[in-house]
């Protein structure tokens, strides 16, 4: 019960109510404005009918009402020719006449059903005739029919007074108005069923199209929380709204796919990144407690447990240098530095490290201050790693290049070695966590991984890219800084 409870509270049988009580209310506004309408004017066309008919009668019966020979109705009756008269026009016209002086008293009727019956007509309706000219309403005459019929009162003026000489009334039933409106409700109920069940069958096709996949959204978002990033939605062919929500949902379970395949990259990474340097100095250790290690030899075995300990402690800084510049927005303050200055102090602090290794330095800095954009602190960390890594691998007597140009506003900064050339699949790897191009990780044991990849991070935070090639020995490393 309660789960066919929660049914028609889904968003499906909610759909089908509101377009029910839409279509229905339509519907019975439509209908009962139709009906009004086509009331009043059948009850005016009818009026007008009748009130024509009941004026061609008292204008015939003026010559008898005018000599005022006739005090009640058995004498009127009495009179053949008037009577011939009547019978013919009520015949004619499909009609009953009520022919009263003018206070209402009725002298002749030609409705066989009111004959030998003393009539008076009704006193509002006399005296609207009297005043207005015409009365016309649907009314039994104070119960004298059993049904209300149309009757429609006119006065029956002298030519030659003006003077009212009496007042003529018209009934007719009202059989072939209700016949109308008997049919008209019933063919307005019948359209109705039928523009309802329309409307059912279309809301219904509409709302499953937008309920189908809004149900395989809602199935997929257990199975993300499940772990599983597999599923993608299907998009129909759509280019609604729908079409571009499931378009976005793919996009998120392929950005959350992609997170997650970083996340256990990370963890697998950080996991042996971490074990090398711990195994070692728990080895080294244990071999100096147990004696394995020989006394003389400790000293030495104590210097390579130092070395891994900070090693291990730069690994970890760098991990949470990461952390803090994915949090910052260099570009908020909108601030500008000159980055000829910072690549001088760069030259500056690398001094040792390139005379180290031999190298020579092909410096080609402007003289003049070139402002870009950014932090400067972040940006001088950027062109310090890339030229520490140049440094690293480059050919020991070979030249370093560090350069900067300007080209359509932006600063391009050039950082270039020659070395070994590194494979084109592994370009795109050189700044992901914890990737080295030595696939042994035995020769850089100072690095952790993490230089190109803080590169990469600080770029995007300045909204910027960096690019890389290597051939025949050559590497070189590419990114702009905007100047505006």
């Amino acid at each position: 019960m309660k789960r066919l409870k929660n049914q028609f509270r889904g968003l499906y049988w909610r759909q089908m109510f509101v377009t029910a009580g839409m279509v229905m209310l339509t519907l019975t506004l439509l209908g009962a404005a139709f009906f009004s309408l086509s009331y009043n004017y059948a009850r005016n066309q009818k009026s007008e009918e009748i009130g024509g008919r009941a004026q061609i009668l008292s204008r015939l019966s003026v010559s008898y009402l005018e000599s005022g020979r006739y005090l009640d109705m058995e004498e009127l009756r009495n009179d053949r020719d008037f009577q011939k008269l009547a019978t013919f026009a009520a015949t004619v016209s499909d009609v009953q006449f009520l022919i009263c002086d003018t206070e209402g008293h009725v002298l002749l009727t030609t409705d066989d059903s009111l004959e030998g019956q003393v009539l008076t007509m009704p006193e509002e309706m006399t005296r609207e005739v009297m005043e207005d000219g015409q009365a016309a309403r649907r009314d039994n005459l104070e119960g004298l029919y059993e049904k209300k019929r149309f009757i429609v009162g006119v006065p029956a003026v002298s030519p030659n007074t003006g003077v009212v000489v009496g007042e003529v009334f018209a009934v007719a039933a009202t059989t072939s108005l209700e016949n109308m409106w008997q049919g008209f409700v019933g063919l307005f109920f019948m359209t109705a069923f039928v523009v309802l069940m329309i409307s059912f069958m279309a809301s219904s096709v509409t709302t499953m199209r937008q309920i189908q996949p809004i149900r395989e959204m809602a199935a997929a978002t257990r199975q993300y929380a499940e772990g599983n990033f597999d599923i993608r939605m299907n998009d129909y062919g759509r280019e609604d709204e729908i079409g571009e929500l499931a378009a976005s949902f793919n996009n998120m379970a392929e950005s959350l796919q992609q997170t997650e395949r970083q996340r256990r990259e990370f963890i697998a990474n950080i996991s042996h990144e971490l074990k090398t340097p711990m195994t070692t100095i728990a080895g080294y250790t244990d071999g100096i407690l147990d004696g394995t290690i020989p006394p003389e030899n400790e000293r030495q075995y104590l210097q390579i447990i130092s070395n891994e300990s900070r090693r291990l402690s730069r690994m970890v800084r760098r991990m949470l240098d990461v952390s803090q510049l994915q949090a910052m927005d260099p570009l908020r303050g909108g601030n500008h530095f000159d980055v000829c200055e910072s690549m001088r102090r760069v030259l500056i602090s690398m001094e040792k490290k390139i005379n180290d290794r031999h190298l020579d330095v092909d410096a080609d800095i402007p003289e003049e201050p070139i402002l870009v954009l950014g932090d400067t602190d972040m940006i001088t960390q950027v062109i310090y790693n890339l030229l520490e890594n140049a440094a690293k691998f480059a050919r020991e007597g070979s030249t370093l290049y560090l350069g900067v140009t300007t080209l359509d506003g932006k600063a391009r900064v050039t950082v270039r070695n020659v070395g070994d050339t590194i494979p084109a699949e592994e370009l795109p790897l050189l700044f992901e966590r914890f990737h080295k191009s030595d696939k042994s990780r035995s020769e850089d044991k100072d690095g952790v991984g993490l230089g190109l990849y803080i590169v990469k991070t600080i770029l995007e935070q300045h909204r910027e890219k960096i690019n890389v090639t290597s051939e025949n020995g050559i590497t070189t490393f590419t990114f702009s800084l905007s100047t505006e």
